[in-house]
């Protein structure tokens, strides 16, 4: 057992984006980096994930400066770590090399020391280049196994012909089907020592769903310390309660790294708390390392933020105010820690969790989903499915998509259930019960993204995809891995209207339009207004007022066409075409993101563009009008 043990403080990133739907702004920050100069921990997960989006979507800052503010505030005492998706970085599609390249060597001059990076299907290659381009620009390469199971499927029965004697007839049987487990402790240790091969500085056993049981833990830890010679970190959720007995688990069986949120920040959907793990540590002599005294200072701040942030707040309740340096145990809670210790040495994980459920109780965390527990998804994944099924009015049919979800995934190779192939296997769940509920085929008008996954370009999934099946969503039995030699930049338009800027204006800029399209467009568009406004061109402003009206009188002169409609709420991502354009039916007009998933909006007819009423970057309501054609 290892006699220091290190804290990876997630509470700025993964706590947030878990727990209040990643709201928390930079002035917030700002209050406690101070406490946190003082803490000591050995890292701060403070960006990727969903932070670029969510503070250009939602709070209107640049998440370059957010990175660089923290960096300022910490002044090196704690390395700034970051999360990333290999290849697809924070996209839906893998990126070319130069496009990883160029972002990694900005965010180590920002200030990023360590960048997390996975595989939404575990595949070493597409985290190759974001290994190389991590290491080449200084900082250190933490490479994530991503903790997954196999579903649990119905029998199915299938009928199959088999030939009769000499082949002069067939005779037709039922034969169950039995599959063998793909997820095997040898499988996740394979992909680690593949990942130690490429260079990685550390390796993260990822339980993205909070599902890894204590047991598990103990039996891979085992593996991966005596196999692997580099770090071992681990990561969990709290959702279905295994949280805080894997934790203790992982480090009995001398894990060197765990991630941990602070007091206010975590359990439910977030890691276990760093308060409960010093205590653990404090009984099993381990060391921290870490100002328990500025830890606290850090979570006052925190419950004045959190109540701050009440109209995101997943949990809602409040766990019972408690300071492990100050505060002292009842004896029977105490001797629950005891407890939790000594199921740990005789492996007896029934008595692990329910010590571990009375002390989370007594301090009044939210208490295990079983509905997660037993869907056996991530937590967002399941809150994703059901906020779909109420935006369609259908939540009569949840159980029909969670019933889908094993057979989705492995129609499409058994992909790990993790950004993006979680909303992927979700969404297509979802609209699979849709489809069968108004008696169309399963697999009607699959999104873009399920289609990619199952042609192959997301990369290997853990088991091949049926040729016929493939065959059936693309078109072509044939796997096609994406070609980044195809790629094409985001437009970096000139805006006129502001006194002929471009849209980004350096590289960092740039590399938000290509990462978030939509989201960074009306972001920079917005940030351009503002300077504009402080230093205003009257010729320009003119000029542009001349184009307008120009453009308004052309319209009015308009024949009148068919107007098409939005058919699913959603943010229009891009639009490929223009006034004047001849298109032809089934043409693709726009990309809309809905339910997380891209979906073509095709031409109905025949026709000539007239008018189009939506922009990249506008949320439409179902309904809404978004091209008018004239009809030929």
């Amino acid at each position: 057992m290892s006699k220091k043990l290190l804290i990876r403080d997630l509470t700025l990133r993964d706590g947030q984006q878990s727990s209040f739907a990643t709201r928390m702004s930079q002035p917030q920050i700002d209050r406690v980096l101070p406490y946190y100069k003082e803490a000591n921990f050995y890292a701060m997960e403070v960006w990727g994930g969903a932070v670029p989006d969510s503070v250009m979507r939602y709070l209107g800052e640049n998440p370059w400066h957010r990175l660089e503010k923290i960096h300022k505030g910490v002044e090196g005492v704690s390395k700034l770590t970051a999360l990333s998706r290999g290849r697809n970085l924070y996209g839906y599609a893998p990126y070319p090399d130069e496009i990883i390249d160029g972002f990694f060597k900005n965010a180590v001059s920002s200030g990023l020391d360590i960048m997390r990076i996975f595989d939404a299907l575990n595949d070493v290659e597409n985290i190759k280049s974001s290994v190389k381009s991590i290491k080449k620009y200084g900082g250190m390469a933490d490479c994530a196994v991503c903790y997954t199971i196999d579903p649990k499927y119905d029998d199915e029965i299938k009928i199959v012909e088999k030939k009769g004697f000499l082949g002069l007839f067939n005779k037709k049987e039922e034969v169950v089907v039995k599959r063998q487990p793909v997820f095997t402790d040898t499988y996740f240790l394979n992909k680690a020592k593949e990942m130690e091969a490429l260079g990685a500085d550390m390796i993260t056993i990822k339980d993205m769903s909070g599902l890894i049981p204590p047991s598990r833990v103990a039996s891979l830890m085992t593996l991966f310390k005596k196999e692997l010679k580099v770090p071992v970190d681990f990561h969990t959720h709290c959702t279905p309660g295994f949280g805080l007995g894997s934790v203790l688990t992982a480090i009995m069986y001398g894990v060197d790294v765990v991630d941990t949120n602070i007091w206010y920040f975590s359990g439910g959907p977030a890691a276990p708390a760093i308060e409960l793990i010093y205590l653990f540590c404090k009984k099993l002599g381990i060391e921290l390392d870490v100002n328990m005294k500025a830890v606290a200072k850090i979570n006052k701040e925190l419950e004045g933020i959190r109540r701050e942030l009440a109209a995101f707040d997943t949990g809602k309740h409040f766990p019972k105010a408690f300071n492990p340096l100050t505060d002292k145990l009842p004896a029977e809670i105490d001797k629950e820690f005891d407890k939790a210790i000594e199921a740990v040495k005789k492996e007896d994980e029934n008595a692990l969790l329910a010590a571990c459920y009375a002390i989370e109780a007594y301090f009044e965390f939210p208490k295990p989903d079983d509905l997660v527990r037993k869907a056996e998804v991530p937590g967002g994944m399941y809150t994703n499915m059901v906020a779909q099924l109420k935006q369609f009015n259908s939540m009569d049919i949840l159980e029909d998509a969670l019933h889908l979800i094993p057979s989705v995934r492995l129609d499409s190779g058994l992909p790990p259930l993790v950004t993006p192939t979680s909303q992927i296997v979700g969404a297509q769940a979802v609209a699979s019960a849709l489809n069968i509920k108004n008696g169309r085929p399963k697999y009607a008008n699959p999104s873009n993204q399920f289609i990619a996954l199952v042609k192959g370009e997301y990369g290997k999934t853990p088991v091949p995809v049926d040729p016929k099946f493939r065959e059936h969503i693309t078109g072509s039995p044939r796997e096609m891995p994406y070609d980044t030699s195809g790629y094409k930049r985001q437009d970096n338009p000139v805006l006129p209207e502001f006194g002929n800027v471009k849209l980004a204006k350096d590289e960092k800029d740039e590399l938000l339009l290509e990462l978030f399209p939509s989201v960074a467009t009306n972001y920079l568009r917005g940030i351009r207004e503002n300077e504009y406004k402080l230093n205003p061109q009257p010729a320009q402003v003119a000029e542009t007022k001349e184009t307008v009206k120009k453009e308004t009188v052309t319209e009015v002169q308009q024949p009148v066409g068919k107007k098409m409609k939005c058919p699913l709420p959603g943010t229009i991502l891009s639009v490929k075409v223009k006034v004047g354009d001849v298109v032809k039916d089934g043409q693709t007009l726009f990309i809309l993101e809905a339910m997380k998933m891209e979906n073509n909006i095709t031409s109905e007819f025949n026709g000539k563009v007239i008018n189009i009423f939506v922009k990249p970057g506008e949320i439409v309501p179902e309904g809404a009008p978004l091209v008018e054609i004239a009809h030929e």
